[in-house]
């Protein structure tokens, strides 16, 4: 196989073959722990964003809950105004 005009032998080819299966192998390596560390990329960024999701609806709850009671002390403050205690 060194001389590119003599005919190849079965050896050639299997050593030919071997070292592309080596080569295949190295590239199905390469490529499991390429996605492997996307994988762990894409699982880090969902734990911050549901951290950040969740404490956003605590705050949300919060200002609902604020807003409620402004409501209500407004509906009475609008009661009394519109229909002022019998005397």
């Amino acid at each position: 196989m060194d001389n590119g005009h003599e005919p190849a032998t079965k050896q050639d080819i299997g050593q030919l073959r071997s070292e592309f299966q080596h080569g295949f192998d190295e590239l199905k390596e390469t490529l499991r722990d390429s996605e492997t560390k996307l994988l762990q990329a894409f699982y880090t960024f969902a734990e911050s964003n549901h951290k950040r999701l969740s404490e956003v609806e605590r705050e949300n709850a919060g200002l609902k809950d604020r807003l409620a009671t402004f409501e209500s002390r407004l509906t009475e403050v609008e009661k009394r105004l519109n229909m002022p205690p019998q005397q």
